[in-house]
């Protein structure tokens, strides 16, 4: 059983996805400091300076804070700002990743089509096969 555990881990298959999750835990990183750095305080000025985390709606009397963090600490409340926050975050990552993929795949067609223009070499046999035709040929 272990060395079918190591076989199964040193597959390429295996560290490739390994580092794919490595690169996308920090690739979210990224996007989530451009959504919440970058363009949510761009669409809060646009529709009047409030910053969207802090959108919340109180489900208790007991709400009183005006930031999420106070008013979570107080009671429940219907964070509609900060789910708000997260979808354009997931939009923002799936058009990057559309873009991302749309560009792998655009190379993959080009290279397709440079092998297909290209005539396939004679292999070995053929080329043996005719340097005999064309030594028999001169006799």
């Amino acid at each position: 059983m272990l060395k079918e555990f190591q076989e199964f881990i040193s597959k390429g298959n295996v560290i490739d996805l390994a580092v794919g999750i490595i690169i996308g835990g920090a690739f979210t990183l990224i996007v989530n400091s451009l959504v919440a750095d970058i363009v949510m305080p761009v669409i809060g000025a646009i529709v009047g300076g409030f910053d969207f985390s802090n959108y919340f709606l109180p489900l208790s009397s007991k709400v009183t804070a005006d930031t999420l963090v106070e008013a979570k600490k107080q009671g429940a409340v219907f964070a509609y700002g900060a789910f708000l926050t997260v979808v354009i975050n997931f939009l923002i990552l799936a058009w990057i990743i559309f873009l991302m993929v749309k560009a792998v795949n655009t190379m993959r067609r080009k290279l397709v089509a440079e092998k297909a223009a290209a005539p396939a070499a004679p292999g070995p046999e053929v080329a043996l096969l005719t340097e005999i035709r064309d030594l028999l040929a001169k006799k």
